[in-house]
Formats: C-alpha cells, sequence, structure tokens
C-alpha cells in the first residue's frame, strides 16, 4: 500500500524533529523557583516563541499570567472562511525527582532501546514539538487549511492556575472552534485513543505542631506528643485497610463502563513488585478513571542519614487528591480540609494551605470533530480503530476553555502512554508513536476544515 503523502513527509522531519525535543528538553523548566531558576522557564519560553515565529506564525507573544509564569501564544491565518483550531501543550515540566535513579541526564535528551528519555520528553514538550511536525506536513503538501492558534502553557504541572486567569480575563485570545489539547495519550503504544475523562485535583500542605521545640526522645518519648507520629496517623486515615481513599464524605464507588484496563497490564504498565498486591477496590479503571484517589506526595521530616533521638515538635506533608468527573474539587477540597481538621490525634494544632486546584473534565466523544480524528487516526495507524478511555491526570486548563467556550469541540491526545512513565524517573517519548499522532493531527486538520465546508 502506498504511504499517505502527509505520513511520508513527516517521517522525512523527525530527524528534525528529535533535534529540536533535544533542545526544548535542555531547558530545566520546573515552574518552581524554589528548585530551578526562574530563567530555565523563561529561556524555554523564548524558545517556544522562536519556534512559532519560524512557521509565520503572527501576534507571537510571551504572556505574563497572575502566577508569575510565562504562556506563549501565536496566531497562524487560514484561508479566508476557515474554521480556528487552538493547539495546547506545556513546556513546564515536573522536577526530574532523584537525578541519581536516572539511566541517563533528565535534561539530555538520550535514545535507548528505541526510545528517547528525558524529562518532558512525552508531558509534554514532545506535545508542542508535534503540533510543530502536523503544521509542518500540512505545509509541505497543500498549506495549513484551518486557522491555527497554539498556546504552550508554562506552569500546567504546578497546578497554579495562571494560563486559566489569564484567559478569564482576556476571553477572547483562545476562542476557537476546535480546541486540540495535546497533554493526554494513547491507551498504549500503538492503539490510537482519545481520551473521554479527566479527573481533577486538588493539592493541600498540612502542618502539625504539637511541641515549642524538638525534646530529647529517651527524657520525654512516651509521654510528650510528637509531631511526626501524629502526621504519620493523620495521613494513615486517609485511606481504608486495602488502600481506598476513605475522605469523610468523599463518595468512592462510582464505576466506569468504557475500555477497560486487565489487571495483569496494569500491574506491568505500573512495574508493580511481584507479590505486591494493588490498592483499592473495583476495576482498575473504576478506581483511576472514575473514583477520587489521595496521595501523600511529600513529606518535611528528618532524612535517615543523620538522624538524632528526637521528638519532632512539626511536621509538615503535601496531599495531592484527584477528583472524578461527577465531583466538585472546591467541594472535594472543603472536605479534604475538614477530615484533616478533624481526624489529627491528641489535640495537635492543625494549619492547611491549598496550593492547588483543577476541576475534572468530560468530553463530547460523539461530536463531528471526533469523526473526524477518528478518520485520521485510520490513517495513522493501519489496521486500528480510534478507542476512548478516561485518564486519571489532571488539566485544569480543559473546563475553563470549556466554560469560556462552550460551543467549541475539545479533543484530547499525545503522548503519555503507560511506557511514557511521565512524572517518574527515566520518562521517554516512543518517537513512532510522535510520528503517527503527528500525522494524525495534520489528517485531522485537513479532514476537519473539509467537514466545516460540507
Amino acid at each position: 500500500m502506498t504511504a499517505h503523502p502527509i505520513s511520508e513527509t513527516v517521517a522525512s522531519l523527525m530527524p528534525r524533529a528529535k533535534a529540536e525535543l533535544a533542545e526544548l528538553v535542555a531547558f530545566r523548566s520546573v515552574a518552581d523557583p524554589a528548585q530551578f531558576p526562574r530563567s530555565e522557564c523563561e529561556a524555554a519560553a523564548a524558545w517556544v516563541a522562536d519556534a512559532l515565529r519560524a512557521e509565520d506564525f503572527q501576534d507571537v507573544a510571551l504572556l505574563d499570567t497572575p502566577d508569575g509564569t510565562q504562556s506563549v501564544y501565536g496566531y497562524l491565518p487560514g484561508p479566508a472562511g476557515a474554521p480556528t483550531v487552538l493547539l495546547y501543550a506545556h513546556y513546564d515540566v515536573q522536577p526530574p525527582l532523584d537525578e541519581a535513579a536516572w539511566l541517563s541526564p533528565p535534561f539530555e535528551l538520550t535514545e535507548r532501546d528505541g526510545r528517547w528519555f528525558g524529562r518532558g520528553a512525552a508531558d509534554c514538550k514532545g506535545g508542542f514539538i508535534m503540533h510543530l511536525l502536523a503544521l509542518r506536513a500540512l505545509k509541505a503538501n497543500g498549506g495549513v487549511p484551518v486557522s491555527v492558534k497554539v498556546i504552550a502553557e508554562g506552569s500546567e504541572e504546578q497546578g497554579t492556575g495562571g494560563l486559566e486567569q489569564y484567559a478569564e480575563a482576556h476571553p477572547e485570545l483562545l476562542a476557537a472552534d476546535t480546541i486540540v489539547i495535546g497533554d493526554t495519550g494513547n491507551f498504549r503504544v500503538g492503539l490510537p485513543t482519545v481520551t473521554a475523562t479527566l479527573r481533577g485535583m486538588t493539592m493541600l500542605r498540612v502542618q502539625l505542631d504539637t511541641l515549642e521545640g524538638n525534646l530529647h526522645s529517651g527524657q520525654f518519648g512516651g509521654a510528650a506528643p510528637d509531631a511526626l507520629a501524629a502526621m504519620i496517623q493523620l495521613l494513615a486515615s486517609l485511606r481504608s485497610e486495602d488502600g481506598t481513599t476513605t475522605v469523610d464524605g468523599l463518595t468512592t464507588d462510582a464505576e466506569w463502563d468504557g475500555l477497560q484496563y486487565p489487571e495483569g497490564e496494569f500491574r506491568t504498565d505500573a512495574k508493580v513488585l511481584d507479590g505486591v498486591e494493588l490498592i483499592g477496590a473495583g476495576t482498575v479503571a473504576d478506581r483511576i478513571w472514575a473514583r477520587p484517589a489521595v496521595t501523600v506526595i511529600g513529606i518535611d521530616c528528618p532524612p535517615v542519614v543523620g538522624a538524632t533521638p528526637s521528638l519532632q515538635a512539626s511536621a509538615r506533608a503535601q496531599i495531592s487528591l484527584r477528583v472524578p468527573p461527577g465531583q466538585d474539587a472546591a467541594e472535594a477540597t472543603k472536605l479534604l480540609t475538614a477530615h484533616l481538621v478533624s481526624h489529627a490525634p491528641w489535640g495537635a494544632r492543625v494549619s492547611v494551605e491549598q496550593v492547588g486546584q483543577g476541576q475534572p473534565f468530560r468530553a463530547d466523544i460523539t461530536s463531528p470533530a471526533y469523526t473526524s480524528m477518528a478518520e485520521a487516526m485510520r490513517i495513522a495507524y493501519p489496521g486500528e480503530e480510534m478507542q476512548s478511555s478516561g485518564m486519571g491526570g489532571s488539566i485544569p486548563l480543559c473546563n475553563t476553555l470549556a466554560s469560556l467556550y462552550p460551543e467549541a469541540e475539545i479533543l484530547l491526545i499525545g503522548l503519555s502512554e503507560p511506557e511514557a512513565q511521565i512524572h517518574a524517573v527515566n520518562e521517554s517519548v516512543s518517537p513512532e508513536e510522535l510520528e503517527r499522532l503527528s500525522v494524525a493531527e495534520a489528517l485531522f486538520l485537513r479532514n476537519y476544515a473539509e467537514s466545516r465546508k460540507a
């Protein structure tokens, strides 16, 4: 069978795409100045802006958002009367965690075992490169048939809401007929998938104080209330014995009625150790797409090396709660806060600070744009039909865009399939997925333009 011209063009562009992704991955663009200099994010934003200018985008701008970060915007006008499509990605990344645990430097794109490794390779710097590839392929094959807006967010991973607030203050900026969010992923490599739902999230920091200062554990231990022990007991109250999330008042029995996730496949994808049980109840899809999930993502406490025999006067933890569609993230925040206050043992003083929040999202996969995407994926992935799945992660901007532009269709695709290990050490992207999804996006834009003429 003769290859599609778009496919041939994208294939020819892949060496350039790899070189560009390497340049973008090299920026340590973690949007937290406590971890990395803000200049790293600013340099990444400038790189994205230059890339858009090189593709003839107009009105390219670095948008200073209220959370102190920058989002990059550009507009590429299409033929007269053509619909407008907004393409989204983010250039900020999660911190690398333990850099020593990476098999290659996290900010140096490295090819190994047929994949490209580096922080942000899949989530979501690769998503921006995917958009560039799709547009370049169209330019080489008759031109881009739609008007295109691109927005590259600078603080998605922090959940601080800068772009959401900016969009609400400038609602005309991102207005579009259809929006493609390039920040999700296929159910697995080679299976074309659109994401139907996203869990929302809330992020809280809780601090417990029990003493005026640390005490000798031999002299006072056994009667003096230890803040770290109190924190351990408090955090344990957030899960039942089988690991189900147990925040007072939060519903945890919803069921997922779409594509299922076989337990054996999940264990392999999650790299669960032999003999270790999965947590929670219901199907795997229920647990990761339809139900809330609490995670303790950080604890401030003395490290083991250098620890002294002391009772801790204070302890602090950061807690993430994923909120499924059908539940309100603001209400979940109130319930989690109340739970933390009411379950703190021994009368420990409790302070709770909210550091991030985003609502869950449900897409309308029956809309015409999804028909255009299904046709495109059929060509990009020969022999495969487009599937729809949930995603346990959060993209807070989706609900803002849905609220601002209720008539716009929102599609979610991307490079974060299970092998990508996003947010973990040794994150990677499959170059084959990058190539095929770039083809699919290009063909989608062409199909969508034709469908609007009918």
